[in-house]
């Protein structure tokens, strides 16, 4: 079964987004700033969240995007972010590309150019993990960031 939490902590969310783009590498960039611009007046100024959700979310997307790419039918990439009043944000992202991401055994090379962005979101997220079962097909890579009050 997915083990996709059914809620991110106990409040309700405040405001929430999705975003459907096509797997191009340039829409990395639009999915981060689109979660840093949605989240700026939410977050306290230096706690440091705000960058950490940008990071993870252009990691996850990253993955998404390379991975929908390499597939025979390409689909577009979604992103969902959502955040409550007390301080929790969750991000998923979908593509239809089949597979499992997995974190790399060990510490990448320290001139490879993949390879961190599983081994980022297992340092800094608070939770993450893969559903794949999922209406559409593919597989949905979600985190939550907990209590930024």
């Amino acid at each position: 079964m997915c083990t996709l939490p059914a809620a991110v902590s106990p409040g309700k969310p405040v405001t929430d987004f999705t975003l459907t783009f096509p797997p191009e590498p340039r829409w990395v960039r639009g999915a981060r700033d689109a979660v840093r611009t949605a989240l700026a007046p939410l977050v306290p100024a230096g706690s440091g969240v705000l960058e950490t959700a940008a990071l993870l979310t252009s990691e996850l997307v990253t993955n998404a995007v390379s991975a929908a790419l390499a597939c025979v039918s390409v689909s577009p990439v979604e992103l969902h972010a959502e955040w409550t009043s007390n301080g929790a944000i969750r991000v998923l992202v979908h593509d239809d590309a089949p597979g499992e991401p997995r974190p790399p055994r060990g510490v990448p090379d320290v001139e490879a150019e993949h390879g961190r962005g599983l081994l980022l979101l297992s340092l800094y997220a608070t939770d993450w993990g893969v559903c794949r079962h999922v209406p559409r097909g593919g597989k949905i890579v979600w985190f939550t960031l907990d209590g930024w009050d």
